[in-house]
């Protein structure tokens, strides 16, 4: 929850004003990755250049040298080289803000070609080199393809803006534009668009290259930004990046008049970003077969994959090598850990073999770009700047964070050991953390494995990690990672699980943790235009499912922004109090990819009313994903489940409530020498005696003890707020809960989250035989639930009418037991 005047993270690209702030982010907006992100070929065939760690490359396909063409002060991506062989244009982020900029060959100087302070990306020369084809979102923050010469000028737009009254989801209701590519005689384009279509980011339209031109749509597939068609110079065939029937992305071939597409490539592994060489003969793409991304040119026809290596590089600016590793004080041996290594101008740099992330938003005056990351395996030699650097390594709350400041000079290599010391060893007292909501793979652009994501896990300090195995689309990229035993990369300290997630825009996602049996089909419901429109099975349905399995279902990311069941401006059909109240929930994720105080209000109101929900933290990590709202492990839930790990142990205590969740700060509570999840029995109220620890490696700003929704005290903590030890009396007069939180008024790196935040489960006290009860609290869901009946009776995509009037007795159940609780009839 935002403080008024604090500093808070803002999400990066903020010109982009269209619905969910994610997927176009991470899968169409360029990213910067370790290896290779985009290429583009030189007019006679025989160089590329790429964008490779935020800057351009230029490299001889028959030789293994490439040389630097920019340096900063942006991240540098998408080049596409001119017909005559003279210049570069190319998508440069800097300022806030992604420019087209040209880059003359010859004389080493880039110029500004747009200057509107947006979004502007997919540039395309035209064949005869009069005009450049990009993606804008100069009108209206919405993705639109334009044309603009490059002598400078307005750009002139091509596409129509235009509403639809589609149900889209993730989607904006406003058609987009994607991709453009030339016809060879450079009066047409094809392009990416999602006119007249509800799911996926489009298909492949043409039309003719004037403004306001009429569009056909000679292909279509969902697509998921990646498709990127790029247009032969036979003017005949076109390729584009498609996983169509398939897990991942590869090469597909289509005619520029439509019909059906064949595939050109086979793997199980993503080829996307691909053009034709000029001559036809050669298509070159990027692959992460190997799991960080590289560039393949593929022969057309004949298939030979020629990998292009850049075994040496010749630096544009000096530079000084870093070797870095990072030590655990108590076994004085190098861990695997988190590191930034970040220059004087704010940009990161990784190692030319890590996998390289970047966090989704960053707080505006206070930092250049988002925060840049990678995992090491304890040590890591890095090629950064001959300036000052800054390196920082995290291994989780568990340890202080190390953060060091260095000056290097040209040509110098310099090792540092950054020593991390345990602020808290929660294993030894039977504490397990994990992150309980994970994709492995969802369409990102490195290609992720089991054993890869248990590294990332380790380097997080996390325990366990549940990899919650769901639809990306049409598609379920990690089906065949699913087990209903744990992952054989699973280690006595270390468990990888592969769960379920349940997707359904209508009743909310709900996560599916130690399925015994098997996978839940469909894994949606409620998708519009498909045979999947009905909301049945609802959420309930799939709760019971789920635990005729043995499993546990959970509620995630519930809420950004306060629910309100009296504002009717827009439609409310989240299903969370619906389930609770029939007994369905598991637990809740009060930490998520969500506002963790909003969240925590809502469920302060869910056990106001008497239900007992225990608190879960999943961050929704997408892990092959070179830009996320942060890696496995951001929140997590530390789950007290014995001295050894084991799965059912540790699902055990999350189902009983003994957990805390948790970005950084670590907490301890006690009532009565009760711990989260427990129960105290009264026969009258008392004053009970509360013992409260507080160790966190960044500072926070309150300490608080809730009861029945309400701060009934706050602990004074250390004069650098990190620490805090203190015992405290606490007034119990009616039947309750109480639990201990913690949180920050203001972002604090390296914690890639809105705020610091940590809260207990509940301990819970029962006074004799009297409940815990809220009829304001009650009647609030009363209304919510009413809202989800409206909602689900305007629905018309049922199966039966049967099976309509059955999902509404499950809604007259849930309200009528709120009415019970509330102080009505039953």
């Amino acid at each position: 929850m935002a403080q008024a005047g604090r500093p808070r993270r803002e999400l990066a690209y903020k010109q982009v004003r269209v619905p969910h702030p994610y997927y176009w982010r991470e899968m169409y907006v360029p990213q910067v990755t370790s290896g290779p992100g985009a290429v583009t070929w030189s007019p006679d065939g025989t160089e590329i250049i790429y964008s490779m760690q935020g800057s351009l490359w230029r490299q001889r396909l028959d030789h293994d040298e490439a040389r630097q063409l920019t340096a900063g002060p942006g991240y540098d991506h998408q080049p596409d080289w001119s017909p005559d062989g003279r210049r570069v244009v190319y998508a440069s982020y800097h300022d806030d803000a992604v420019e087209l900029r040209l880059l003359d060959l010859a004389r080493g100087s880039s110029t500004p070609l747009t200057r509107n302070g947006q979004v502007n990306l997919e540039p395309r020369w035209s064949p005869d080199g009069a005009r450049i084809a990009f993606v804008s979102t100069q009108d209206e923050g919405r993705w639109h393809v334009f044309v603009v010469s490059p002598e400078g000028g307005a750009p002139v737009r091509l596409t129509e803006d235009r509403k639809s009254q589609l149900p889209r989801y993730y989607y904006s209701p406003w058609d987009h534009y994607l991709s453009p590519t030339w016809s060879p005689d450079g009066k047409e384009l094809i392009l990416v668009s999602n006119r007249g279509r509800v799911m996926g980011s489009g298909g492949i339209w043409r039309m003719a290259a004037e403004p306001g031109a009429p569009m056909r749509e000679i292909h279509y597939e969902e697509t998921t930004w990646k498709a990127r068609p790029d247009w032969a110079s036979d003017g005949h065939r076109v390729v584009y990046s498609s996983y169509h029937g398939r897990q991942w992305n590869q090469l597909w071939l289509m005619t520029a008049d439509g019909g059906d597409p064949l595939p050109l490539t086979f793997g199980e592994y993503d080829l996307t970003e691909p053009r034709w060489s000029r001559d036809g003969r050669r298509i070159a793409a990027i692959s992460n077969e190997g799991g960080n991304t590289s560039l393949v040119v593929i022969d057309v026809p004949g298939g030979r994959h020629q990998r292009v290596i850049a075994r040496v590089r010749r630096y544009e600016e000096p530079t000084a090598r870093l070797n870095v590793t990072v030590v655990d004080v108590a076994t004085g041996q190098p861990m695997a850990a988190r590191l930034s290594v970040t220059a004087s101008d704010g940009r990161s740099y990784a190692p030319d073999d890590a996998w390289r992330h970047a966090d989704e938003a960053f707080v505006r005056g206070e930092q250049a770009f988002e925060y840049g990351y990678f995992h090491t395996p304890g040590r890591s030699a890095v090629t950064v700047p001959a300036r000052t650097v800054t390196v920082e390594a995290w291994h989780g709350p568990e340890y202080a964070t190390r953060r060091q400041e260095l000056k290097l000079a040209p040509g110098e290599t310099r090792g540092i050991r950054l020593v991390l010391h345990r602020l808290d060893d929660l294993p030894a007292r039977g504490w397990w953390g994990g992150d309980l909501h994970v994709h492995m793979n969802y369409g990102g652009h490195y290609r992720n494995t089991p054993a890869h994501l248990a590294f990332q896990g380790r380097a997080e300090g996390l325990h366990v990690i549940e990899n919650l195995v769901v639809n990306k689309e049409q598609r379920i990229p990690d089906i065949a990672a699913f087990r209903t035993t744990q992952d054989p990369v699973s280690t006595p300290r270390f468990l990888l699980v592969h769960g379920q997630e349940f997707h359904t825009g209508f009743w909310g996602h709900t996560a599916l943790l130690g399925l015994r049996d098997h996978y839940l089909l469909p894994d949606y419901a409620g998708q519009a235009e498909t045979a999947s429109a009905s909301l049945a099975p609802t959420n309930a349905d799939v709760a019971d499912l789920a635990h005729a399995q043995g499993a546990l279902l959970g509620y995630v990311h519930p809420f950004d922004s306060a629910p309100d069941p009296d504002d009717a401006s827009e439609p409310m059909s989240y299903a969370l109090p619906v389930d609770v109240a029939l007994g369905k929930v598991d637990y809740l994720e009060v930490m998520g990819y969500s506002d963790h105080l909003i969240t925590s209000g809502v469920w302060y109101r869910l056990l106001n009313c008497g239900f007992r929900l225990p608190a879960a933290a999943g961050t929704d990590a997408f892990p092959n994903f070179a830009s996320i709202r942060g890696p496995a492990g951001l929140v997590r839930t530390y789950v007290r489940a014995g001295p050894r790990l084991e799965h059912r142990a540790f699902l055990d205590g999350l189902r009983r409530g003994r957990t805390f969740v948790t970005n950084a700060p670590l907490l301890t509570f006690e009532l009565e020498a009760h711990g989260p999840g427990d129960e105290i029995r009264l026969a009258a109220g008392r004053p009970l005696h509360a013992r409260v620890v507080l160790r966190s490696p960044v500072p926070v700003d309150h300490l608080q003890v809730i009861a029945n929704g309400k701060v009934v005290a706050e602990v004074r903590m250390n004069g650098d707020h990190t620490s805090a030890e203190s015992t405290l009396t606490l007034s119990a007069e009616s039947s309750g809960w109480y639990v201990l939180r913690a949180w920050a008024e203001r972002p604090r790196l390296p914690v890639l989250d809105l705020y610091p935040f940590a809260s207990t489960s509940p301990v819970y006290v029962q006074i004799g035989d009297q409940p815990v009860r809220s009829p304001a609290d009650a009647s609030w869901f009363v209304r919510w639930v009413d809202r989800v009946v409206a909602a689900a009776s305007a629905h018309a995509g049922w199966n039966t009418p049967a099976e309509r009037e059955a999902v509404l007795a499950q809604l007259a159940r849930a309200r009528e037991e709120y009415v019970h609780r509330g102080g009505g009839p039953r």
